[in-house]
């Protein structure tokens, strides 16, 4: 095949689609590029049909760390298992992929999606539709192309919808609309008001199925280019599964048992009812014709329980389990359900059931994200699991499931906009939603149990959340919109569409249209029918908890917040981290100090408030006039130092440690005493000088006598500040008699008679002269 290329101008952006040069054996292969964002993009068929009664449909994403430069993490230094974002995107594929293939197409069909180049400006997964629509077509495989998909963004600043915006701009809307023609596939989006799904912006910017028909006419340019330069693509051909006249009249006449089965508000009745009768039919053929029409017989059962649930509904207007077409099942909600956690709520509707449990944590415990968009990680985390006992059956228990991270991340998208910013609570956040009973919309009971869990743990909920699964019935030309969803509706049905919000509108969305297109009515209509089932769901959460509880419990962590001097913060660390893990060892609280000088700090029963304690003890600088009850850590000819703070000592002099002349600071204070000091002065180098309060009396005999004038007034009368004498004064001083002279200083009558402040060096007195010398000053 020759390469072809194609290159256009869209909304601002440059693109080019290629094919012809890479992958060539597969059978189609495309590279799509949005700016320097690249993607390969390639499609195989097999060769052969396979005996499966759904069609094999695989879809992946591979993020490839050298798109971005990057080395992966970890021993290996190779990707691993796809990133929860890899997992996403494969799914935003094949949602509209799937149902675009011919009923009946058993061929296996493998997508797989390669991020060659990701410029952290263009997201790479809006254009990985159009590659695979461009795949499909260029090698000739009978789907209902050519598929679009754009993203839609509002500037946050101006209000203004943008189309496909950057990753660097600033989004508060972010639906992903992928449609085929007239036609709508899937939506999925977040933080919509009810106003945001109509009007001129939203028709004019891609809300609409109008918008994507920009992108689809570039897809139809490319495929021109390409059969001009080689030749008319000749679609290949494919055996599908045909009805058998004798098989399917066999098995659709026994259409009134099916619909009597299926009248059975249990599910695990229905079920139990439905084999039965399947088994009885599937008896009725022969040996020889069951292993004739081995693929055949169990395509048309399926059919067979297809037709009766779908006809029951539109004809008669009554559902399986007897509710109308807007009816609501029975909810149960019980927040507080666990002892211990954070926070808990029990949300049940129908024979759907989900656990959520909310826990607390400081703010280092975010996840980090290692991906290929500039995503560093997030601090509201939502887990979904869904264990087999929740549908009464066996399984692997293990790694999360695409479906569960599929699920998780939906309910994740409906509380991200309602999460308190980190200033007004800072915590990170994980929920985990547990399925106890499945049957249908799981992911919609997991936002409800969450929210009853966020409330219940304390956190400041900007608005309660509920959510609502809706769907669709398109039979013999009517259409009914339902409301609640089960299981055998979502199986069966033509949409399942999720939407969560608040009063005041949608905070995520997220639709698999499985009919021929969905018109802008029918969205209406479902948006519509979604906003009362959302409102009564809510009323009756916000019965049991009308508002987030007023503080976090005993059993949470308490985060308090403190803001210390960037230079302090040494300080508080320690050398090789010693002072902080001694604060953290004492007290049982967690710390966390930034950059920047902010420090969390978390602990329970009081802890974090007696660490905060004593941080904040270690950044404060005792200023003139403060008083301490300190402790003597230190002994010195010339005074003590006294421990004010955790990390500050201040000295003590000799001159001050009692009322009279004190020879050596042991005879008054020893080491570990208690003391009561004041602060006298600061100097610009942090040194503290401190006078003792309530002097004792010196010790009889201390100071050559107990009758000796107390110096200490003195040294207060020649400093203005109370402190010892300066060493400038000290050097005014005279002896009162010339020193002995000293032979190895060569110090003679004549010089040793002079003041010392004309000497040009201060000379160490004999020892055996009778001088008084007084303390040094400490600095």
């Amino acid at each position: 095949m020759t390469k072809v290329t194609h290159e256009f101008d869209l909304y601002g952006k440059h693109y080019a689609v290629e094919t012809g040069e890479l992958a060539k054996q597969a059978t189609g292969a495309v590279v799509v590029k949005a700016g320097e964002s690249t993607v390969l993009l390639t499609v195989v068929v097999s060769h052969e049909r396979k005996d499966y009664d759904f069609f094999p449909l695989t879809v992946d994403f591979i993020e490839k760390m050298y798109a971005v430069g990057r080395i992966p993490g970890g021993y290996l230094k190779r990707e691993a298992r796809p990133s929860e974002k890899a997992t996403l995107t494969a799914r935003m594929i094949d949602r509209p992929l799937r149902p675009s293939f011919p009923a009946g197409f058993r061929n296996e069909v493998q997508v797989v999606a390669t991020s060659l180049v990701a410029d952290q400006v263009n997201p790479v997964d809006t254009i990985c539709i159009m590659a695979a629509s461009s795949a499909l077509s260029v090698g000739g495989v009978p789907f209902e192309g050519p598929l679009a998909c754009v993203r839609i963004g509002r500037d946050t600043e101006t209000g203004e919808f943008l189309v496909n915006p950057d990753l660097r701009g600033a989004r508060r809307l972010r639906p992903r609309p992928r449609a085929r023609r007239n036609q709508g596939l899937h939506l999925h989006g977040r933080g919509l008001r009810h106003r945001d799904l109509r009007g001129r912006h939203a028709r004019r910017h891609g809300l609409r199925p109008g918008g994507h028909r920009r992108v689809l006419r570039r897809g139809g340019e490319f495929l021109a280019k390409v059969e001009e330069a080689n030749g008319p693509i000749e679609p290949r051909s494919y055996l599908y599964d045909e009805p058998v006249p004798e098989v399917h009249d066999k098995v659709f006449s026994h259409y009134d048992e099916m619909a009597a089965a299926l009248k059975d508000a249990d599910k695990l009745s229905r079920i139990g009812k439905v084999e039965a009768l399947k088994s009885s039919i599937k008896a009725e053929f022969s040996d020889e014709d069951q292993q004739r029409y081995s693929r055949e017989i169990p395509v048309e059962l399926k059919s067979l329980e297809k037709k009766a649930m779908r006809t029951m509904v539109v004809e008669t207007g009554e559902r399986v389990d007897g509710r109308a077409a807007d009816e609501i099942r029975p909810i149960m909600v019980k927040p507080d359900y666990l002892a211990r956690v954070h926070g808990s709520g029990l949300f049940q509707r129908g024979q759907t059931q989900v656990l959520s449990v909310c826990t607390l944590g400081m703010l280092n415990e975010w996840q980090r994200l290692d991906t290929i968009e500039p995503v560093d990680g997030k601090r509201y985390i939502h887990h979904y699991n869904f264990p087999p006992y929740c549908t009464g059956e066996t399984g692997r228990m293990g790694s999360p499931k695409r479906r569960e991270i599929g699920h998780g991340n939906l309910a994740e998208r409906a509380l991200l906009p309602v999460i308190p910013s980190e200033e007004d609570f800072p915590y990170t956040i994980r929920v985990v939603s547990e399925v106890m009973e499945s049957n249908g919309s799981s992911s919609m009971a997991s936002t409800c149990g969450s929210t009853l869990a966020l409330m219940d743990a304390g956190v400041p909920l900007k608005r309660p959340v509920s959510g609502i699964a809706m769907g669709l019935i398109q039979e013999e030309g009517k259409t009914v919109v339902l409301s609640d969803i089960q299981g055998l509706e979502d199986f069966l049905g033509d949409m399942d569409f999720k939407v969560t919000g608040t009063e005041r509108g949608i905070t995520a969305m997220q639709m698999d249209n499985k009919a021929t297109g969905l018109t802008p009515e029918i969205l209406r209509r479902a948006l519509q029918q979604a906003h009362e089932g959302r409102a009564f769901i809510l009323g009756k959460m916000l019965e049991q908890i009308p508002q987030p509880r007023e503080a976090t419990k005993e059993c949470a962590p308490k985060i308090i917040s403190l803001s210390i001097p960037t230079d302090k913060i040494r300080d508080v660390i320690g050398s090789g981290g010693k002072v902080i893990r001694g604060i953290q060892d004492d007290t049982g609280a967690t710390i966390d100090i930034q950059e920047d000088g902010t420090v969390f700090i978390a602990g329970t029963n009081g802890a974090g408030d007696e660490a905060a304690e004593r941080i904040k003890a270690i950044v404060k600088v005792p200023e003139p006039g403060e008083e301490y009850n300190g402790r003597v850590v230190g002994i010195q000819p010339f005074g003590a130092f006294v421990e004010l703070l955790p990390g500050k000592d201040g000295l003590l002099h000799i001159s001050r440690v009692a009322k009279g002349r004190v020879d050596k600071v042991e005879d008054v204070l020893n080491i570990g005493d208690e003391v009561k000091v004041k602060v006298l002065e600061v100097d610009e180098k942090g040194k503290i000088s401190l006078d003792r309060i309530d002097k004792p009396e010196a010790p009889a005999g201390s100071g050559h006598g107990a009758d000796r004038q107390d110096r200490s007034d003195r040294g207060h009368d020649r400093r203005s500040n109370g402190g010892p004498p300066s060493r400038r004064r000290q050097r005014q001083w005279r002896l009162p008699f010339p020193p002995a002279p000293s032979p190895s200083r060569g110090v003679g009558p004549e010089e040793s008679s002079r003041p010392l402040e004309s000497r040009g060096r201060r000379r160490k007195p004999a020892a055996s002269s009778h001088v008084f010398v007084p303390g040094p000053r400490f600095s």
